[in-house]
């Protein structure tokens, strides 16, 4: 049982309320110093009020009791081994079909070379993702993984999205055996080299909008099963959302409300008291109010977010959510090209929105590739304590123009930090500092 004290702390007195202070938010203030968990109702007003300035400032009061000044980057590469998927989602404009322009599909010995390529960067982490291939054999992905172990033993594996574990589940015959199929596909997967889960695939959680925008692509409670069974067979993940297309704001809160859900059962499987809530107020949602039967069984809030409480260690047994990443939709190429993409305000408040509703989340990342390196910068002031990282090859969303060579330095990700006001610190996947001999490139974790 893992043993969590909430020591006392003394906050920042409270200045006088600002020009434009919205005073409906004045009870949202008080839960946040307190560390009680928001409300769904919290959750809309912090979308609805028109006072910005304090949301914001809320968001980096917990993000700097979290983390004080420290925010993360790690040196990463991208590897998508394939882009031709059995899917054919409105918002995507990364899949092909077999024959259509621009389709591939890497081989073992390409990879292998990709391998190769991030150790000579110095890279902790290869993130792996692709399409739904719908004729690549299972022994493909675990020779992918075992490849890339044997030529990179160091190297931490972070690969396939929940779609990807899905699918992989029905290529390998088990995917009628529902969870335990999954499980067996994921313990398969780590038995080769798997390491941890990205979030990737989560989207929105909300059937009306699946329908319209992703028919054919699992639903939550398939996303959430894949992470359940993980996070059981000792993996940690990440979670994401992708909004800004046809969702509605409600249905983004909706979003957070599931997964904070989904990861205080984890965090109550790995022996996390639910008595660090302070505000246990609640029941176990129903049917009938839409939630995925997966969450049925919850257990009450861990608030991780409120003064004094221990975040989870990365060696801690089992596993868990680490990193909420809000990703905004970009409409270019795609079947909703005709929407408008959701502005950098929009963005900024969603990612404050995901540090203040999620509050037993430890991190939160905002995805230089997607939210670009200078906006970013502005969120670590707002809610963000991790960037990501060098990239390099980035083939699902191309911030600027057709090239898929997206990469930042490790001088441009330190520089952003700094130039933010905090200090940055490489981690690895599992959010373990970094020390690096500047001679000779070579790292260790410290632990």
């Amino acid at each position: 049982m893992t043993t969590i004290t909430t020591t006392p702390r003394t906050e920042p007195s409270r200045p006088a309320p600002k020009p434009g202070f919205d005073p409906r938010l004045a009870p949202i203030i008080d839960k946040v110093d307190q560390g009680e968990r928001l409300s769904i109702e919290d959750g809309m007003l912090l979308y609805e009020t028109p006072d910005i300035w304090t949301l914001c400032e809320l968001a980096d009061r917990v993000r700097r009791r979290l983390h004080g000044d420290v925010a993360y980057y790690n040196i990463n590469r991208h590897l998508n081994y394939s882009n031709i998927c059995a899917l054919s989602c409105k918002f995507c404009a990364f899949h092909r079909k077999k024959d259509q322009d621009g389709a591939y599909e890497h081989s073992v010995e390409q990879i292998r070379e990709e391998a190769h390529k991030a150790v000579a960067s110095g890279a902790t982490e290869m993130h792996i993702v692709g399409g739904l291939h719908p004729w690549l054999k299972f022994d493909y992905y675990t020779t992918m993984l075992r490849t890339i172990r044997e030529a990179a033993p160091a190297l931490h594996i972070k690969a396939f999205t929940a779609v990807e574990i899905v699918h992989l589940a029905k290529v390998s015959k088990r995917g009628k055996q529902g969870y335990e199929g999954i499980k067996s596909v994921l313990q398969d997967l780590i038995d080769a080299g798997l390491g941890s889960l990205p979030g990737g695939g989560a989207e929105v959680f909300d059937d009306r909008v699946h329908d319209e925008v992703f028919k054919g692509k699992i639903r939550s409670t398939q996303w959430l099963d894949v992470h359940k069974a993980a996070h059981e067979l000792g993996l940690n993940s990440n979670a994401t959302m992708l909004y800004g297309h046809v969702d509605q704001r409600a249905e983004r809160i909706k979003h957070m409300d599931i997964l904070r859900r989904a990861q205080d059962i984890a965090l109550h499987r790995i022996g996390y008291d639910i008595a660090l809530s302070r505000d246990p107020k609640g029941s176990a949602p129903t049917n009938d109010q839409g939630y995925p039967d997966c969450i049925r069984d919850w257990p009450g809030p861990v608030v991780l977010t409120q003064p004094g409480a221990q975040l989870p260690k990365p060696d801690a047994s089992g596993g868990y959510h680490q990193t909420i990443i809000p990703l905004p939709f970009f409409p270019d190429e795609s079947e909703l090209e005709h929407l408008p993409a959701p502005t950098g305000l929009e963005n900024l408040r969603t990612l404050a929105i995901c540090r203040l509703m999620l509050d037993n989340f430890p991190h939160v990342k905002a995805f230089w590739i997607m939210q670009t390196l200078e906006m970013a910068q502005f969120m670590l002031q707002n809610g963000a304590d991790d960037i990501d990282g060098t990239v390099v090859w980035y083939d699902i969303t191309k911030l600027e123009g057709p090239t898929t060579h997206q990469e930042a330095s490790v001088a441009d990700l330190q520089r952003a930090i700094r130039e933010a006001g905090f200090t940055p610190v490489e981690r690895d996947t599992l959010y373990r500092p970094v020390e690096r001999n500047m001679q000779t490139g070579a790292w260790r974790v410290i632990s």
